[in-house]
């Protein structure tokens, strides 16, 4: 195990306040004063780096980004929970600055690599908070290792809708051709500020992801870039349609937590009532002009439901 990883822009970018004069962007939950390098490490895992933030001290907290996501999806709620929390965001491999891992990427090989990195942090239970395809390997950490998962927390979790692409081939092609645009609007943002500059071109990064691009600040756009264009996403997009989850839903025996934007465009907003229908202790909360990363859209709310959850 090394500490060596780089530091995320956040604490770099001034907050330019680039959001429409009539919602302006909201504060940042102090993330962008925190100095991420001293709380970044690479964990080795089956050989290969993992890209890990650790911090904080308490009850573990583990946060699994979606398909295109990086640990910094995360940035609005981890100061308030690292508070009394030991927060653990982490980059899958494939994603964010974690290489492609050696073995081909499978759900369950994902829930199997969180498990041996919880191993390696010396961690033995934690709640799992996943947003989408993150949601569907907590789904698979809790059903198979289920001693490991205290409490899930699935927010606009893949899984269920996803299963229809494996014989709809117009419709995975559409999920290709939308994330190629979200790569190369991705890409451009690392590399200048011309995408959180422009209202059309921030529209067009963030539109499926968010209700309300022009409500998140250039800084917080920019961090999510970082998540674009990565190696992992046909395989892992591929490793999800392939694997129906929905009949082993009902085997999930924590306390479950279903979060969801009503004008999801990704993850349509129907699958938080499934959910909660198949996992036996769950309770669904859907938030109205939000899409499908609530935790940015209305962090405050969001990092008050989890709270509230936790410490039930």
């Amino acid at each position: 195990m090394t500490s060596s990883p780089r530091r995320t822009s956040a604490a770099t970018h001034p907050d330019d306040a680039l959001g429409a004069a009539s919602a302006p962007p909201r504060d940042h939950a102090g993330w962008i004063d925190v100095d991420w390098r001293a709380h970044l490490r690479w964990v080795r895992v089956k050989d290969r780096p993992v890209n890990v933030l650790d911090i904080g001290e308490g009850p573990a907290i583990v946060f699994l980004h979606g398909l295109s996501g990086c640990w910094q999806n995360w940035l609005e709620s981890i100061p308030p929970l690292a508070a009394d929390h030991r927060v653990i965001a982490i980059d899958l491999p494939g994603f964010g600055e974690s290489p492609m891992p050696a073995e081909p990427i499978t759900v369950s090989g994902y829930a199997r690599l969180v498990v041996e990195l919880l191993d390696a942090l010396g961690v033995q239970r934690a709640t799992i908070v996943g947003n989408s395809m993150g949601g569907f390997v907590g789904c698979e950490l809790a059903i198979r290792f289920p001693a490991r998962v205290q409490r899930l927390v699935l927010v606009a979790a893949a899984g269920l809708s996803l299963r229809h692409m494996r014989h709809e081939r117009k419709r995975g092609l559409r999920a290709r051709i939308e994330n190629l645009l979200f790569f190369g609007l991705g890409l451009l943002a690392r590399h200048t500020d011309l995408v959180v500059r422009s209202p059309h071109l921030r529209r067009g990064l963030l539109l499926l992801i968010v209700a309300h691009p022009e409500r998140l600040s250039g800084p917080l756009i920019l961090e999510q870039a970082h998540g674009a264009g990565k190696p992992g996403f046909d395989d892992a997009l591929d490793a999800m349609t392939a694997y129906p989850i929905r009949d082993r839903l009902g085997e999930i025996a924590c306390p479950t937590l279903i979060v969801w934007g009503q004008e999801d465009r990704l993850v349509p907003v129907r699958d938080a009532a499934e959910f909660a229908w198949l996992i036996p202790d769950a309770r669904k909360l859907v938030y109205a002009d939000s899409g499908h990363m609530v935790m940015l859209e209305h962090p405050a709310r969001f990092n008050a439901d989890v709270r509230a959850f936790i410490d039930a």
